[in-house]
């Protein structure tokens, strides 16, 4: 046989038995390492860990739970440009290769013969998502031999685009973002379909390493990233010359996704977690990716919130500066970095900037912030500076304070404080009792204790009206004579006699009951729950869904000596405001999973007249007369019209009602109203129940809240009242007396049942006319 035929059969033997060894190597290898990959039917069924997303009914994000934040696109919903950068950045001959990149592999194998490193290692997106879904990070060999063999069989199991949706759903992109459509958001605030050519390239930029190239934080290395991405898609013809050239002119800039401020709900985002929580598991909730849709509407949320936390800084406005919250050596004052770290620790709270004064003078100070740099503040921003005053009074270099932003044209910053105060705000659909609008507290951030449902407080004088409402469905009207003049009852536990008072110290002798509440007189309610009883009044107050429990057995109750939360307090009014039906508060209206099936849906019980009865839907009982809810509303009208809650009447509206509330020493401040579309109760107090201070009455202090909320919430509605009922008749009478004006007598026209109209000549009812009455 001829050299040459030897050598060639020599080197085809050499060539088949390597081939034969690489060939038994490679089974070997399948055989040991392929009983420990997931089989085929697991690989399509791939977790993405969605979190539990809450929103407001009208589908804006409020808030999301889960150590993964993902918004999870279809195929069909990823642009293409999104895909090309991430097939440019990653793996171009993706649509090519079974999986597995050989040249890929070679050209990772040559480098690590080249250099003793392993820099380059020739992953395809398909071995990415191998790793991603079911193989550690760990740099090994024998994690690189899993990856391939997994790679080879998702491809198997699945299509090419499959295996994108899924890829572009589960790659991490930093700042806890999993899959482009959560990045989009992080990163931008968009939707894909909004993402400029340059974003795209800078978030296909991130896998390699998200960490060094987040945007937010190193711009400049994402920008030499983002340009490598961009050369990439323009050498592939994904982008044209042009679209290259823009896109690489542009800065990388950012708008790092925070909590939106016009639809911030924390305090029912927190219900809303542990409401899905018991119902599904810890487990589930923060993975399954269920969406629950509360019945806030975002607006009416936005108006609690903004509302709650100008009526707090106007209280804190009206009393002590407490000084600045912390202080830097003045001789870091200047310096960018340090000045950042001194402010790093101090969050935005309740939309509040901490800024570090760099320099006070008499009448403006220039402090800085980090988000908005130096800013100026002039003395007509500052509350607490009497004429003569100088700002240095106040601060000093280097101090920390807070800012507010006003956004007017001359003076956008105003000091302030993070008050000490706080308060609740709730409001609610009398008609089924959806909560629209609720917050807890002046920031979640600083005090997740919801006071709107967690804090028991005495609502004072706003509990009047529940004891009205039981002495006229007790023989009682609204021209009934009670007489507003001292009292005074043993109290054992006190150590000395009761002596009650009216707030302005002032008695003014027999009044009508509707003057009475108007006016908020103390010593008549005392008398009138003494004459409906105080067991007959607590069995009937109940009837609004307030705890027997919580209401004191004594004459104290009819001054609001109870313990009832806001929430209580709105549901109790919204008897009044839909006609005399017990709504029950709600605020889900819907659970769906990650399948997008509904696995919750609320059944509300709506308050509706008899002409509903025939209607599919569960109805609330009736609890009270609609003629009794009618004459309470004609009542509380009068109170914003003419009484404590006069201030409300700027609003120029003719269909709201409502009561003040104010409690010893101040400790409580209230005021709850509504009409017959919206139930609104607004709280001020001091936790730990320090009194708020002179003159810091529930039309001083709650009733701003309450305005503020209301002329945003209805401003675009029509007045609406409640109906006035049948067996309700209007008659002239004398009011001094009560009774029935006969002859040519000045008269006022008042509302009454037909069975308790006064007749010629009969009186009024009267509580008394003692000097000073002893009650034991």
């Amino acid at each position: 046989m001829p050299r040459a035929i030897k050598v060639l059969v020599v080197v085809l033997a050499g060539m088949l038995s390597a081939s034969l060894l690489a060939v038994g190597v490679v089974g070997g290898a399948y055989l040991y390492f392929g009983p420990q990959l997931p089989e085929p039917g697991e690989i399509g069924e791939a977790q993405l860990n969605e979190p539990l997303r809450v929103y407001t009914a009208d589908d804006q994000l409020i808030a999301e739970f889960g150590t993964e934040r993902r918004l999870p696109v279809t195929f069909e919903d990823i642009p293409p440009r999104v895909i090309h950068a991430f097939l440019a950045a990653e793996d171009d001959r993706f649509f090519e290769h079974p999986g597995v990149d050989y040249q890929g592999l070679l050209r990772a194998a040559w480098n690590l013969l080249l250099t003793g490193e392993k820099t380059q290692g020739g992953s395809t997106i398909t071995m990415q998502l191998a790793r991603n879904l079911f193989l550690s990070r760990e740099r090994t060999y024998t994690r690189k031999i899993k990856e391939i063999f997994l790679a080879l069989r998702i491809e198997a199991a699945l299509s090419k685009n499959e295996i994108l949706e899924i890829y572009l759903n589960k790659i991490y992109l930093g700042n806890r973002a999993y899959g482009v459509g959560a990045a989009a958001e992080v990163y931008y605030d968009k939707t894909l379909a909004e993402l400029s050519v340059g974003e795209v390239a800078t978030l296909a930029g991130l896998p390699k390493a998200p960490s060094h190239y987040n945007p937010a934080r190193y711009p400049e290395r994402a920008r030499s990233r983002r340009d490598y991405v961009l050369g990439r898609m323009v050498a592939l013809d994904y982008i044209t010359r042009d679209e290259y050239e823009t896109a690489e002119s542009q800065p990388v800039e950012t708008a790092t996704r925070v909590a939106d401020s016009r639809y911030e709900a924390d305090y029912v985002a927190e219900m809303v977690r542990q409401e899905v929580v018991d119902r599904f598991g810890e487990d589930a909730a923060y993975t399954a990716g269920y969406k629950v849709t509360t019945t806030l509407l975002s607006e009416r949320q936005r108006a609690a919130n903004r509302s709650l936390r100008r009526a707090l800084l106007a209280y804190d406005a009206r009393h002590e500066w407490r000084g600045a919250e912390a202080a830097m050596p003045a001789a870091e004052v200047g310096d960018a970095e340090a000045m950042n770290d001194a402010l790093a620790g101090r969050p935005d709270a309740g939309g509040l900037v901490p800024a570090v004064v760099l320099s006070v003078g008499a009448d403006n100070a220039n402090l800085y912030t980090e988000p908005h740099g130096e800013v100026t503040v002039n003395r007509g921003r500052v509350a607490w500076l009497n004429d003569g005053d100088s700002l240095a009074s106040l601060i000093n270099r280097g101090d920390i304070v807070r800012l507010a932003y006003t956004g007017d044209d001359e003076q956008t910053w105003s000091l302030v404080q993070i008050p000490e105060v706080q308060g609740a705000l709730v409001a609610l659909d009398p008609r089924d009792g959806a909560i629209q609008g609720l917050t807890g507290g002046f920031d979640f951030s600083l005090s997740k204790f919801n006071r709107a449902v967690q804090a028991r407080r005495q609502p004072g004088s706003s509990f009047k009206p529940f004891l009205y409402a039981a002495a006229l469905d007790n023989g009682f009207t609204p021209a009934s004579i009670i007489n507003d003049a001292p009292v005074v009852f043993d109290a054992p536990g006190l150590g000395r006699d009761w002596r009650p008072e009216n707030y302005s110290g002032r008695i003014h002798g027999p009044t009508r009951l509707r003057e009475a509440l108007i006016h908020s007189r103390n010593l008549v309610t005392i008398r009138l729950l003494r004459s409906v009883g105080i067991d007959t009044a607590i069995d009937y107050i109940s009837r609004f869904g307030l705890p027997v429990d919580q209401m004191p057995r004594d004459l104290s109750l009819s001054l609001g000596s109870g313990t009832f939360s806001p929430l209580q307090m709105a549901r109790a009014d919204a008897v009044f405001a839909n006609g005399g039906f017990l709504v029950e508060p709600y605020f889900i209206r819907e659970i769906r999973d990650g399948r997008d099936e509904t696995v919750y849906q609320a059944e509300p019980l709506t308050a509706c007249p008899e002409s509903c009865s025939g209607a599919d839907q569960p109805f609330a009982p009736r609890v009270i007369p609609a003629q009794t809810a009618w004459l309470m509303n004609s009542m509380m009208q009068d109170v914003i019209q003419h009484g404590t809650g006069r201030r409300a009447a700027q609003l120029g509206r003719q269909d709201l009602a409502g009561k003040t509330g104010t409690t010893n020493e101040q400790r409580d401040a209230w005021f709850t109203g509504f009409n017959a579309d919206l139930v609104a109760v607004a709280w001020v107090g001091f936790d730990k129940l320090e009194p708020l201070g002179a003159g810091e009455t529930g039309g001083q202090a709650a009733l701003p809240m309450w305005i503020d909320f209301m002329g945003s919430a209805l401003a675009d509605q029509p007045e609406h009242s409640m109906a006035r009922p049948s067996g309700l008749v209007s008659v002239r009478i004398d009011p001094e007396s009560g009774r029935l004006a006969e002859g040519g007598a000045d008269g006022v026209f008042e509302i009454f049942r037909e069975e308790n109209k006064p007749e010629a000549g009969a009186p009024g009812q009267d509580g008394g006319t003692e000097e000073v009455e002893q009650l034991f």
